[in-house]
């Protein structure tokens, strides 16, 4: 697992990268202040009966069941809820609320200023292993206003308690993989399965895959041991939320992302050079395990 500093990290991506292809700086969320203010959202029975709440209810619709955008923008079984809980309502699993106010904003991702609709569709690119929606189509506008409604009060600009996932602190013992399919095999196969592909209803998934062909990409947040770590603490498993030890939920982290998954987009077929200037983070992405080089073999994003 790779954990070289920031500071390397951006020596390693400013090197080797040509100019005009994005730059990825490993740059991650800073911490919440802990005298953060804290804020409620408002109720969906506070939407309003007019074109505007239409358009938040078509946005939480689609937030919720995202699969409704599959073949068109999205590549994979996954929904935006799998990562952002209980509607992106609930607190530390980042709620669409703490983000939206935080926006336009440097991202290390891309090496430049983005706004709440860039990084919308940066969700679509990777997490959903999709294509991003085009700037004012419909279903674009509509998760944006969910976005937006959900912050109603919000003040702008300031970090809300809740932002994104509580940050972990380094773990007593290196992850281990073996240790976290133990965890695994204890506490996730009943909603997502030996293999990892989660639970199917009538043909569509309730518990989501959470590697393979159908699960988020090289390039999603969530390949990243402790972003992974950080959300299953806090929110895993479902309804159970921070019953796991921090060791636990590291451990487990590992285990997952330990296994193969699509393609990061921004690979042009050098997985060494994709690796060193993308992937200077606590991650597997071009690491040996279980006899194969994570990266070799990982499946096509449909749209790419």
């Amino acid at each position: 697992m790779k954990t070289t500093l920031v500071l390397i990290s951006s020596l390693l991506a400013v090197t080797g990268t040509g100019i005009g292809q994005e730059r990825d700086y490993q740059l991650e969320l800073p911490d919440t202040p802990g005298e953060a203010p804290r804020f409620t959202p408002p109720p969906d029975s506070a939407i309003p009966d007019n074109q505007f709440g239409e358009m938040v209810r078509r946005g939480r619709d689609l937030f919720i069941n995202t699969q409704q955008l599959r073949g068109k923008y999205v590549g994979n079984d996954l929904n935006c809820v799998n990562c952002h809980v209980d509607a992106g309502r609930r607190a530390d699993s980042a709620p669409l609320w703490a983000a939206y106010t935080m926006y336009p904003a440097y991202r290390g991702k891309n090496d430049r200023v983005n706004t709440m609709e860039e990084r919308i569709q940066g969700c679509f690119r990777y997490s959903m292993n999709g294509k991003p929606p085009p700037s004012g189509s419909e279903e674009l506008t509509a998760i944006l206003t969910y976005h937006y409604w959900l912050a109603k009060g919000a003040p702008t600009g300031v970090a809300l308690a809740g932002r994104g996932y509580p940050k972990l602190d380094s773990p007593d013992k290196t992850p281990a993989i073996r240790r976290g399919q133990q965890v695994y095999q204890a506490q996730c196969t009943i909603c997502h399965a030996d293999d990892g592909q989660g639970r199917k209803a009538e043909g569509e998934h309730i518990f989501p895959p959470l590697w393979g062909e159908d699960s988020f990409n090289w390039g999603a947040g969530m390949h990243r041991i402790n972003t992974a770590a950080n959300f299953i603490h806090a929110n895993m498993p479902l309804g159970k939320p921070y019953s796991l030890s921090e060791q636990e939920a590291w451990d487990v982290a590992a285990y997952i992302n330990s296994h193969e998954r699509p393609q990061d987009p921004r690979n042009d077929g050098d997985l060494k050079t994709t690796d060193q200037t993308f992937h200077n983070h606590q991650c597997y992405y071009g690491d040996k395990i279980n006899d194969a080089v994570l990266g070799s073999q990982a499946y096509p994003n449909p749209f790419e």
